[in-house]
């Protein structure tokens, strides 16, 4: 009876003492792995992508020695070397089969700590991970500013006609050119404020960066027109400043569609003018507007009488 009574405290200890040396086995908390790679990797012709870690030691526990970090793909242990991004941080330069578009992978770091004045190994690991390569991708913005009709290019990669630009949710006349590379006309909103532009096709949506829609005036020649139903009448658009490469487009539009026949209005680079034909179509009163200039829209009132 005595020796059962003794047995169980020895066993607790037992106990106790297994659960101490597994926590010192595996290091817990003495390192933390954070991964620095995106998930999506732009597509380059040799396939490489470099794949980072940083490794960051717990200043509360001992300092690890002899840190290792490898690269765990397919199975096979890949050594990282050191970056020169900063201290703590490994990379590796993994060539992706031809065959494939995704990498599945997980970090592994060994180390030495100090336990009663001697070295003794440990290692942790990371959860697994998985990238992929994309094949398109948006590189820059030919200009991060300009006023509402001007045209503006994107540089990338893997474009197609259906792609569209958005200001802030706000759909943008394009012009698809290639697959690397779009244009768009900046869109008739609010002048001196920024915008998030955002590209979205049918796979998804990707952020461009920022644009500032700067103001700018116009003036049109004459303030109203009334013609006859088959007439024609010219009208002129003066901008202040010289169109941009690409032109200016001013994005005309009218409460009487059917009464009013016209062509696109874009002022060629480098001209502040333009004349247009306005040809009366049914008869009907309405307006020609403009927005995006000086304080508010512009305004073209038009009467279209019968013949």
């Amino acid at each position: 009876m005595q020796n059962s009574l003794l047995s169980h405290p020895r066993k607790i200890f037992s106990c106790l003492a297994a659960s101490v040396s597994l926590a010192l086995l595996t290091g817990c908390g003495t390192l933390t792995l954070t991964n620095l790679t995106p998930s999506s990797l732009p597509e380059n012709p040799s396939r490489i992508y470099t794949i980072t870690l940083r490794v960051t030691p717990a200043k509360s526990l001992a300092t690890p020695v002899g840190v290792t970090s490898f690269i765990v793909i397919d199975g096979k242990n890949y050594e990282m070397s050191r970056s020169r991004l900063g201290e703590n941080i490994y990379e590796y330069d993994y060539q992706l089969p031809a065959s494939r578009s995704e990498m599945a992978y997980y970090f592994l770091v060994k180390y030495q700590v100090e336990v009663n004045g001697r070295l003794e190994p440990r290692e942790t690991f990371s959860e697994l991970t998985r990238a992929n390569t994309v094949n398109r991708y948006v590189l820059s913005l030919e200009v991060n500013r300009g006023p509402v009709g001007a045209r503006i290019s994107v540089l990338g990669r893997g474009f197609s006609p259906q792609d569209v630009i958005y200001f802030d949710n706000n759909p943008a006349r394009m012009v698809y050119e290639s697959p690397n590379s779009i244009s768009f006309y900046v869109p008739a909103l609010d002048a001196s404020r920024n915008y998030q532009i955002m590209l979205g096709s049918a796979s998804g949506n990707s952020p461009v960066g920022t644009f500032r829609i700067d103001p700018s005036s116009l003036n049109v020649v004459p303030s109203s027109l009334t013609l006859r139903s088959g007439e024609t009448q010219i009208l002129t658009f003066t901008v202040q400043n010289a169109a941009p490469a690409g032109g200016l487009l001013l994005d005309v539009t009218t409460d009487v569609p059917e009464c009013v026949i016209m062509p696109e209005v874009v002022v060629p680079a480098g001209q502040t003018t333009l004349t247009i034909n306005v040809q009366g179509g049914k008869p009907g009163t309405g307006s020609l507007f403009l927005k995006g200039y000086g304080a508010g829209d512009v305004t073209v009132p038009v009467t279209v009488t019968a013949k």
